[in-house]
């Protein structure tokens, strides 16, 4: 494994225990099985880039313990993340050695890895929860299986030293394809042509894009560009209208996620349009909002209120989606949201915001008839408050005809 990756593993099993004895749970068991087909989320994680093949068990303790029980195949890449104290290799059953594992452990709480509200914590699969099942049938563990969505939440949330310096790594490298897309775009072009030239930059810096590559970057041209998860179109860039762009960016396994405005000037245009103008202000002041409510100890629902109440107050609809999320392997990185109290969220807006959090702010609004107005940053929470991870946009970019 490359030493770099192993080192960050370290970190996050080593933060795992603390969260154990933070919570007050006796034994973390992640439970997997042919990975590469079937990966859970949180692998990355606490094992790395590597696929596990057989039945797979890796137990974190409360006391500090790490154990791997997996096939005897994958056992010296176990032994390679030194994540694990213990690697137990088994050749025709698991069962045995983890019922033997949880005998001597004897925890109370066993958590796993399913989750009603976050998609990243939600990794065992129904049938594999039954495997699990039945091997404990007949043990007092079987009735001990409680959700670690909490574990995980916490762990994805909290981001290390060796993550916040990827996510930054991650974040300077969209900046500087943004400040060179900009530099070159011009009346003329295609959405398609826009993305195409992004990647272009994004293949010389080494990177991938942080979410599919066929709608990241997300470009809208004008007021008639569909807004949403979709790719860059035929649709050509005109003067007077707004180009907005959603870009993220993947470097050594972190994610950034940015959007950014220009205004295509019109004949005989210095500035933009008083609309514009409004709704690029309002834009700014929205996240200026989000901004001073997000403080340790602050609930996501919070946070979305404050943004979303600049918004609809200077007299735009209320955005149709959630005002920031947690961002590091993923540009959506599970635990909680900077959102509504809407039934598709469940309980993740009541999630309190923590020191070292990463996460996008996000508000947005539609110009009547100019196109889509959207600022994306990405900031690290902080004892005090937020910290922006690159360059705000604190000004709407003008592109001249060229």
């Amino acid at each position: 494994m490359n030493t770099d990756m192993s080192d960050l593993v370290i970190e996050k099993i080593i933060q795992a225990v603390a969260i154990l004895q933070e919570t007050g749970v006796d034994v973390w068991l992640t439970f997997v099985r042919e990975t590469s087909a079937n990966g859970d989320p949180v692998l990355p994680l606490i094992y790395g880039p590597a696929s596990l093949t057989w039945q797979s068990a890796l137990i974190v303790a409360r006391t500090g313990e790490r154990i791997a029980i997996i096939g005897h195949y994958d056992a010296e890449t176990a032994r390679q993340t030194g994540a694990y104290d213990t690697v137990i290799p088994y050749h025709e059953s698991i069962s045995p050695h983890l019922l033997g594992v949880l005998a001597r452990l004897d925890p109370k709480q066993i958590a796993v890895n399913y989750s009603v509200n976050d998609e990243h914590a939600d990794g065992l699969s129904h049938g594999l929860y039954q495997v699990l099942q039945g091997y404990l049938q007949g043990t007092p563990y079987a009735g001990r299986l409680i959700s670690a969505e909490a574990i995980i939440g916490a762990l994805r949330g909290r981001k290390t030293a060796g993550e916040l310096a990827r996510i930054g790594a991650a974040v300077a490298a969209t900046d500087d394809i943004y400040r060179r897309t900009f530099a070159w775009v011009r009346p003329g072009l295609t959405e398609q042509e826009v993305g195409s030239f992004m990647h272009q930059l994004l293949a010389e810096a080494g990177g991938d894009t942080a979410w599919s590559r066929e709608g990241c970057p997300i470009v809208n041209a004008g007021p008639d560009s569909a807004v949403g998860h979709s790719g860059p179109t035929d649709r050509v860039l005109l003067p007077g209208q707004i180009l907005h762009l959603d870009f993220g960016v993947k470097l050594d396994g972190y994610c950034s996620d940015i959007q950014r405005l220009a205004y295509l000037l019109a004949p005989g245009e210095s500035a933009a349009p008083p609309a514009v103008q409004h709704a690029f202000a309002t834009e700014v002041a929205a996240i200026d909002a989000a901004v001073a409510a997000l403080r340790p100890g602050a609930r996501g629902i919070d946070v979305d209120a404050a943004a979303r109440a600049v918004v609809t107050g200077a007299g735009y609809e209320s955005y149709l989606y959630a005002t920031g999320h947690h961002l590091g392997r993923n540009a959506h990185d599970g635990g909680g949201v900077l959102g509504p109290a809407w039934e598709r969220y469940g309980e993740s807006p009541f999630r309190s915001v923590e020191v070292g959090h990463v996460y996008t702010l996000e508000p947005g609004l539609m110009a009547a008839g100019y196109g889509y107005m959207g600022i994306e940053e990405d900031v690290v929470v902080t004892p005090d408050g937020v910290e922006f991870l690159g360059e705000r946009q604190t000004d709407l970019i003008l592109i001249p005809e060229r």
